[in-house]
C-alpha cells in the first residue's frame, strides 16, 4: 500500500512574511507601476534580499499576480462564502465596496495604476484584467437579468451597456479620488452613479439629452 503524501502547509511565519511582501508590493507598484517598481525596492521595504523575494514568489510577474489575487480576496472577504451575491444585493455590494475602498487607498492606487498599465503591449497583467472585466461584466449583467425578469423588462443591449458603465464609473471615480481626495467622496459619488444607472435600466424614461426633449 502506497502512503498518501501530504502537501506541506506553509508555516505561520511564512504566511506573515508573504503578506508583508504583498503589502510592500502594493505600495511600490502603486507608486511606480509594474515596470518602474523593482523587486529590490520591495525587498528593501521588508528588510529582505532580492533573492528572498524570489524564494517566496518565484518572479516579479508571479508577485504581480499574487498582488492582484490579494486585491480580489480583499473585495469579498466579508461576504458569505466569499462570493459576490446576485440580483439587487450585487448592486448594494458594489456600493459597499466603494465605501470600503475609501479606507484602503494603497490597494486602490495599485489597482488603478496596474489596470491602466495593462493595456500596453506584453504587460503581464493584461490577461488578468481582460478576464476580470469580462467576468465582472457578466456578473453585473446577470444581476440585471434577475431584477429585470422580476419587472418584465427585456433589453439585453441596455443591460450590456449598463454593466460596462457601472464598472467604468467605479474605476473612473477611483482615479479622480486618488488625485483629489478632499473634493471627491468616493463612496457617495459611486453610490449616486450606480443608483442612476440601475434606475435607468429598471425605470426607463426619455433622455433629457435628446434634442427634442
Amino acid at each position: 500500500m502506497t502512503a498518501t503524501r501530504r502537501q506541506p502547509r506553509s508555516r505561520p511565519e511564512t504566511l506573515v512574511r508573504r503578506r508583508e511582501i504583498l503589502d510592500a508590493a502594493v505600495d511600490i507598484f502603486g507608486a511606480k507601476g509594474f515596470a518602474g517598481g523593482t523587486l529590490q525596492e520591495i525587498a528593501d521595504q521588508v528588510g529582505m534580499t532580492h533573492a528572498g523575494i524570489l524564494h517566496h514568489f518565484g518572479s516579479k510577474e508571479q508577485l504581480l499576480l499574487a498582488v492582484l489575487a490579494h486585491r480580489d480576496a480583499t473585495d469579498v472577504a466579508h461576504l458569505d462564502g466569499q462570493h459576490i451575491p446576485d440580483g439587487m444585493p450585487l448592486f448594494r455590494h458594489l456600493v459597499q465596496t466603494a465605501f470600503q475602498n475609501a479606507d484602503q487607498g494603497g490597494i486602490v492606487q495599485a489597482y488603478a495604476v496596474l489596470s491602466a498599465e495593462s493595456v500596453t503591449d506584453d504587460h503581464p497583467g493584461r490577461p488578468y484584467f481582460e478576464e476580470r472585466y469580462a467576468t465582472l461584466r457578466a456578473e453585473v449583467a446577470e444581476a440585471f437579468a434577475v431584477v429585470c425578469a422580476e419587472r418584465g423588462i427585456d433589453d439585453p443591449q441596455q443591460v450590456a451597456d449598463a454593466s460596462a458603465a457601472i464598472l467604468a464609473v467605479m474605476d473612473g471615480l477611483q482615479v479622480q479620488w486618488l488625485l483629489d481626495r478632499r473634493s471627491i467622496d468616493l463612496g457617495r459619488a459611486s453610490q449616486f452613479a450606480i443608483e442612476a444607472i440601475v434606475s435607468a435600466v429598471l425605470s426607463p424614461q426619455s433622455s433629457p439629452l435628446d434634442a427634442d426633449g
